[in-house]
């Protein structure tokens, strides 16, 4: 059969409403190949098992101009259709339970994305987790990762940036179609990971699927699946990254968790992960030890630590105050024994130069180097 024909046949059964992946490969296992499936018609279609009356409907509705129509969107936005069964589908995920039948593909995969890991977690995320999601995504892509993620707020979204940023690629595996951009505010991250040719978006739903609770605990499957692991960086019980981790598990991939707050809610989650048995991760080392040959072959060369700016008797007193994590602008005048002015002047040069950062309530934080 032609490329075609087959990418025809699978649109025409995965267009199907109630036809999910794991009726999709039933189908196709007993018919023997997906042209067949999908040109068998009712009478055939009603005696395989887990065929109901509503999917058998959904089968006998699917059009010659439906599937023109998913065609047409896809190329118009540029995305390419990729089959489970055609060579360039990525082998990984022929290895997981019940692969995506279909993937659409904005930007690209190539081979050496097979080398790479997700990282995951809370949509709701303190500072601390976006400063070390961005920081791991940034680490993983200079060391030659690919940084598989959700494109989601919070965690995945400065995981992209830490790679993109680092010069890496990444991969954002959407839990809608990809004529839909989600959420809005990810629109120039996601343009510039296609543009730039620093990765790819990716579905296995229809292209004008909407944004759907149900469509992300599925997708979370393939974040796993495409890469050699996961980490979790802050997550809550119950969390979308939770599920992720347990997936990754089941599918035989390294859980990796990034300690956090034992008094954090949105670290519950990967402290649990922890006492279960996931690999503690603080530096880049922790994952690749991990990952055998893989991780020997790509452990880069110390690098020097980023120097920090001249600073005066009292500005080092103030950075060195802030070791152990973040503090009020209170704490820091009690800890210091200095006069609030002092302090206060002292903090607004050392934000302005680049070597603390201030978040919300008049609380500072060393800026990660």
């Amino acid at each position: 059969m032609s490329s075609t024909e087959r990418l025809r046949a699978t649109l025409r059964l995965f267009l199907a409403g109630n036809v999910g992946p794991k009726t999709f490969h039933r189908l196709v296992e007993i018919f023997g190949d997906v042209v067949t499936a999908a040109e068998a018609g009712p009478l055939e279609w009603k005696r395989v098992k887990g065929i109901g009356p509503k999917t058998l409907d959904a089968l006998k509705n699917v059009t010659d101009e439906d599937i023109d129509s998913e065609l047409t969107e896809a190329e118009r936005l540029g995305a390419k259709i990729i089959c489970v069964h055609d060579d360039s589908y990525p082998q990984q995920l022929l290895n997981i339970h019940t692969p995506p039948p279909l993937l659409y593909v904005r930007g690209r995969l190539e081979p050496n994305d097979a080398v790479s890991l997700g990282v995951v977690g809370s949509r709701r995320c303190t500072y601390y987790g976006s400063e070390q999601a961005e920081r791991f995504g940034s680490l993983l892509g200079r060391a030659g990762f690919t940084v598989l993620s959700g494109g989601a707020r919070g965690i995945d979204t400065a995981a992209h940036r830490g790679a993109l940023a680092a010069g890496g690629r990444t991969v954002a595996v959407m839990g809608c179609g990809l004529s839909h951009t989600y959420p809005p505010e990810n629109e120039q991250l996601f343009e510039q990971i296609v543009r730039e040719d620093r990765g790819a978006l990716v579905s296995e739903l229809p292209m004008r699927t909407s944004v759907l609770a149900g469509n992300f605990p599925t997708r979370n499957r393939i974040i796993s699946g495409l890469g050699l692991g996961v980490l979790v960086i802050e997550a809550g019980v119950p969390s979308g990254a939770l599920i992720t981790a347990r997936v990754a598990a089941e599918q035989g991939r390294t859980v990796f968790a990034l300690p956090g707050r034992v008094d954090s809610p949105t670290s519950c989650g990967t402290n649990k992960l922890i006492r279960e048995g996931a690999h503690v991760v603080t530096e880049l080392d922790d994952i690749l030890d991990p990952l055998g040959e893989v991780g020997r072959q790509l452990a880069p060369d110390d690098p020097p630590p980023a120097p920090l700016p001249d600073m005066n008797e009292m500005e080092i007193s103030i950075y060195n105050t802030l070791e152990n994590g973040a503090l009020t602008l209170d704490e820091i005048v009690y800890r210091t024994e200095r006069e609030t002015p002092q302090i206060a002047a002292s903090m607004t040069m050392l934000v302005l130069r680049g070597v603390i950062v201030q978040q919300p309530g008049n609380v500072f934080v060393r800026k990660a180097r």
